[in-house]
């Protein structure tokens, strides 16, 4: 009895290590395929007999199975997922550049840092949109004629109203959902509330490129007049979209893992689900970003939880925002220091072709954080 009961609980610590370790892989491989975007380059893309580029090959590592078999299947998508990585980088920057959390990036694998591995707002945004990055340029892509398996979405045909008619080439963000759906949420493991954030918010990101399609139209005619039009639908731009997510940012909602209840006729559990953490509040909806755990204090350098503070940043002294030297340096003060700074100046085009201009110093101001 005395041995089975010790082969019990080797057994059942076994099983509770498993579970941990598993726990923790999961949340390492979250958003791991984010860092093709410091390894996809021109150097080493491999590349098919007709010059498309088709698998990474030192990055390998980062992908999973299925999402390599997704890059074969698509041959010339890698380039676009790389450069929709590039563009949500770009606009993640920019919406939060006079923020304490700027969105800092590193050329490591881990791109965005140990922000990914919590629940809070940040970690929402940064999922939105790179999903909706990934969305958008492949559907671009796709009308562009950059990849093998989709083309411009022509399902609209035919009339559209009494002076317009459907034609051209529209944006395929069927097609771009559909691949981001398969290539980003693949990387998600589990069944717990991480998991379901993590996917909630990269959908939500997707809906946002497809909910801001726009159409566009040209006239025809004679003599330029505009008796019967053209039209197409077309990708916003992509700073549409990062003002968008960053609009549902602030409003993020805080949200619990809960049951729907269970089903007593068929006795069984319904999924789990996300509500709101407070019950007064209405249920996220599916274009909303949701997070469950408070942002962590980006004032001060934290190498636990990857924050590099505010210390060294630019402020605005004359301003009452966040980007002010009061909030964006936590309340710690400001240095102030002058710099000259020589621009080129009143360029002048001579015929032909010479551009020549004069060198015209100033002096700047720059207040920085202590």
């Amino acid at each position: 009895m005395r041995s089975l009961a010790l082969l019990l609980g080797v057994k059942a610590a076994c099983i509770l290590l498993v579970s941990s370790l598993s726990g923790t892989v999961a949340v390492n491989n979250s958003g791991r395929w984010w860092g093709i975007v410091n390894v996809a380059s021109s150097s080493n893309l491999l590349t098919n007999s007709k010059n498309v580029q088709l698998v990474l090959d030192p990055s390998l590592a980062l992908l999973s199975r299925r999402q390599r078999r997704l890059i074969r299947q698509n041959p010339g998508i890698l380039h676009a997922i790389a450069a929709g990585l590039h563009t949500a980088i770009k606009e993640c920057k920019w919406q939060f550049r006079n923020r304490r959390w700027n969105c800092p990036t590193t050329h490591s694998p881990a791109v965005f840092g140990k922000i990914v591995n919590r629940g809070c707002r940040e970690t929402a945004f940064v999922f939105a949109i790179t999903s909706a990055g990934v969305t958008h340029a492949v559907a671009r892509s796709c009308s562009e004629g950059a990849i093998e398996s989709c083309t411009c979405d022509y399902r609209r045909r035919g009339p559209g109203g009494p002076d317009w008619h459907w034609g051209g080439c529209s944006d395929n963000v069927d097609f771009g959902r559909m691949f981001s759906r398969e290539f980003v949420d693949s990387s998600e493991r589990g069944r717990d509330l991480r998991y379901l954030t993590n996917l909630h918010n990269n959908e939500a990101g997707r809906m946002t490129v497809s909910s801001e399609m726009r159409q566009e139209c040209k006239c025809h005619g004679m003599s330029g007049s505009c008796t019967v039009r053209t039209c197409w639908m077309r990708l916003p731009s992509f700073r549409t979209v990062g003002d968008f997510l960053k609009d549902r940012f602030d409003g993020a909602s805080r949200v619990v893992y809960a049951n729907k209840g269970s089903n007593r006729a068929s006795h069984r559990a319904d999924p789990r689900h996300l509500e709101p953490e407070n019950p007064a509040h209405k249920p996220p909806s599916a274009m909303d970003l949701v997070y469950f755990e408070k942002s962590p204090n980006f004032c001060s350098y934290n190498g636990k939880t990857g924050t590099l503070g505010t210390s060294g940043r630019t402020c605005n002294s004359s301003s009452l925002g966040l980007d002010g030297c009061e909030l964006l340096c936590c309340g710690r003060g400001f240095k102030t220091r002058t710099e000259s700074v020589t621009e080129r100046c009143h360029c002048t085009f001579h015929w032909c072709c010479h551009v020549s201009c004069l060198n015209c110093t100033s002096t700047r101001t720059i207040h920085q954080c202590l």
